[in-house]
């Protein structure tokens, strides 16, 4: 998505070689028209897997996937990231590292929103070392439901997440792709 492209380069901020902070587009504050796009991008990309549900974990993946959702017209589930009181008892967990937060929290569905006979799409922003996001893999898959693919926003080529993902026979798609933020400077993989 060239339009994407163009606005990770006027608005994301290299923080380090590792670390594209994209407040402004993606992780604080939300552009409606960009988002729909990219929903509409996902949906194209997906529309002939039959998805019954788009899943995502909170927060930051949240308005992607409702975008998608909406384009699709089917249900959007998100993993929470925090235990409530009332929180479903027999919901499916999983424990996982949060590179950017620095710790280490449990992902929870609860049972009642995924089943076996759901064809899953999981969207998600950024995917770096992919813990979040196979953590959430295995969630869907003891649900018995199907994994159709997982779209991303942006992949960090760079990091292992994404490859480690695909090895999993696990249909990822990823709206752009970061070779490097070597030296302070965005680079794309073509």
């Amino acid at each position: 998505m060239e339009i994407l492209k163009k606005r990770i380069l006027e608005e994301g901020i290299v923080v380090s070689d590792q670390v594209l902070k994209l407040d402004g587009l993606l992780n604080h504050q939300v552009d409606p028209e960009l988002t729909m796009e990219m929903g509409r991008e996902f949906a194209r990309l997906f529309a002939d897997q039959g998805v019954t549900r788009v899943v995502t974990v909170e927060s930051s993946g949240i308005a992607v996937a409702f975008a998608t959702a909406c384009e699709l017209k089917v249900p959007l589930v998100f993993a929470r990231r925090k235990k409530t009181l009332l929180a479903d008892p027999d919901a499916l967990c999983e424990r996982v590292p949060s590179f950017t937060k620095g710790i280490v929290t449990d992902i929870m569905i609860s049972r009642q929103f995924i089943s076996p006979e759901d064809k899953i799409l999981f969207i998600d922003d950024i995917i770096a070392n992919g813990d979040a996001a196979r953590g959430l893999i295995k969630i869907i898959h003891r649900s018995g439901a199907e994994l159709v693919g997982l779209g991303v926003v942006v992949e960090k080529c760079f990091e292992a997440g994404a490859r480690t993902i695909r090895e999993q026979g696990v249909r990822l798609e990823s709206l752009v792709k970061i070779k490097s933020l070597a030296g302070g400077r965005i680079e794309f993989e073509q």
